[in-house]
C-alpha cells in the first residue's frame, strides 16, 4: 500500500502543522490557484511593483551576452513557471532552445499557459510538469543531447526559508546536472520605502492576492477561512532582511480545520510569505554549497539582479 500523500492530505497537514504554531502561518505555494495566478500576473503590472519591470529591462538588455553562457542546445527547464511571461523573452530570442519544461502546482493555469506557448513557439518542445519543485521530481526523459539550464526569475528564491533553500537548491543541482546552469533573478536590498510600497499597493491587488489563498484552502480541504475579517498588510523586517506578508484578524474568531478549531484574536496574525532581499556577497555565500556565481547583471539603480551560476 502507498504511503504517498495525495496533494489535498499534503496542504490539510501542512495547514493544520502551521495553524497549530504559536505564531500562525500558512505556506506561500499556496497562494497560487488559477485566480491567484491571475492575481500576481496584475501585481506585476502594477506602478509600485518594480521587480518585474526591472527584471525584464536587465533580460531584455543583457540577452546577447547571456546567450553566449547558456549554450548551444538548451533545456530550458522554469519551477514555478507561472503565465512564463518573462521567459518569453528567451523563448523569442534564442534560437538555441530547443525544449521548455515549464513547472508549476497549478495544472490547470500552466497546461492553459503551455498550450499558448505552443501555438506561440512551434519549433520548440513544449512539456509542462505539474509538481512541487521544492521537492524531488523528475523530468521527461527529452532532448538528452541538450544542456540543462534551469530558469527561476522573479526573486522567487527570497520566499524560500532557509531549509527550503537548501532543499531547493540541493533538487535544482541534481536537475542541471554538472554539464547544466542556472539564470536566477534575485532582489536585491534597497530604501525600505520603495520595498513596503511594492507590497501594499494603492489598487489593493496585493491584498487581494493574500485573502485569495483562504478562499483556495476553503475549496480544497474545507476550511472555513473567512477573507472578510482578514486586512492584509506587508511590513519590512530587518532581521534576517525581509518583507513579511501576513494577514491580520479584524476581530476575535474562530476557524474550523478538518474539525480542528483554531482561535484567533483581533490584531493576531497569519504569516503568509516571507520575501529576503540579499546583497550580492550574501547571495553568493547562500549558494557556494551548489554553485559559482559566474555573472551578474543589475539594473542602473541596483534594485535587482540577475545572475548566471554553474554547479560547483
Amino acid at each position: 500500500m502507498s504511503n504517498v500523500l495525495s496533494p489535498q492530505e499534503t496542504m490539510l497537514q501542512e495547514v493544520l502543522h502551521g495553524m497549530s504554531l504559536k505564531q500562525k502561518s500558512l505556506p506561500s505555494k499556496y497562494f497560487y490557484d488559477q485566480r491567484g495566478s491571475e492575481l500576481f500576473d496584475e501585481i506585476t503590472k502594477l506602478d509600485e511593483y518594480y521587480p518585474t519591470r526591472t527584471e525584464r529591462k536587465i533580460l531584455s538588455e543583457n540577452l546577447v551576452e547571456m546567450s553566449s553562457y547558456l549554450g548551444d542546445k538548451i533545456q530550458l527547464i522554469e519551477p514555478g513557471s507561472g503565465s512564463s511571461e518573462k521567459t518569453r523573452i528567451l523563448l523569442s530570442g534564442l534560437d538555441s532552445i530547443c525544449c521548455y519544461i515549464p513547472i508549476d502546482i497549478s495544472g490547470d493555469y500552466l497546461n492553459m499557459v503551455a498550450e499558448d506557448l505552443r501555438n506561440e513557439y512551434p519549433t520548440i518542445d513544449i512539456q509542462p510538469l505539474v509538481t512541487d519543485y521544492t521537492r524531488s521530481f523528475r523530468l521527461p526523459e527529452i532532448h538528452s543531447n541538450s544542456r540543462k539550464i534551469v530558469f527561476f526569475p522573479g526573486s522567487t528564491i527570497g520566499n524560500f526559508k532557509r531549509k527550503t533553500v537548501t532543499r531547493f537548491f540541493e533538487v535544482v543541482s541534481e536537475i542541471a546536472g554538472k554539464e547544466g546552469g542556472m539564470l536566477i533573478g534575485v532582489d536585491l536590498k534597497k530604501d525600505v520605502n520603495v520595498l513596503e510600497a511594492a507590497y501594499n499597493d494603492s489598487r489593493g491587488i496585493t491584498a487581494e492576492f493574500n485573502k485569495n489563498m483562504l478562499r483556495h484552502l476553503n475549496r480544497e480541504i474545507g476550511s472555513d477561512f473567512n477573507p472578510d475579517l482578514f486586512e492584509h498588510h506587508s511590513v519590512w523586517v530587518d532581521d534576517p532582511g525581509q518583507i513579511e506578508m501576513r494577514l491580520i484578524a479584524k476581530e476575535d474568531h474562530k476557524i474550523n480545520v478538518a474539525e480542528e478549531i483554531f482561535e484567533i484574536s483581533e490584531g493576531e496574525y497569519i504569516h503568509t510569505e516571507n520575501s529576503h532581499k540579499y546583497s550580492l556577497e550574501e547571495f553568493e555565500e547562500i549558494v557556494s554549497p551548489w554553485f559559482k556565481v559566474v555573472k551578474v547583471w543589475t539594473d542602473e539603480s541596483d534594485y535587482f539582479s540577475v545572475q548566471y551560476l554553474e554547479p560547483r
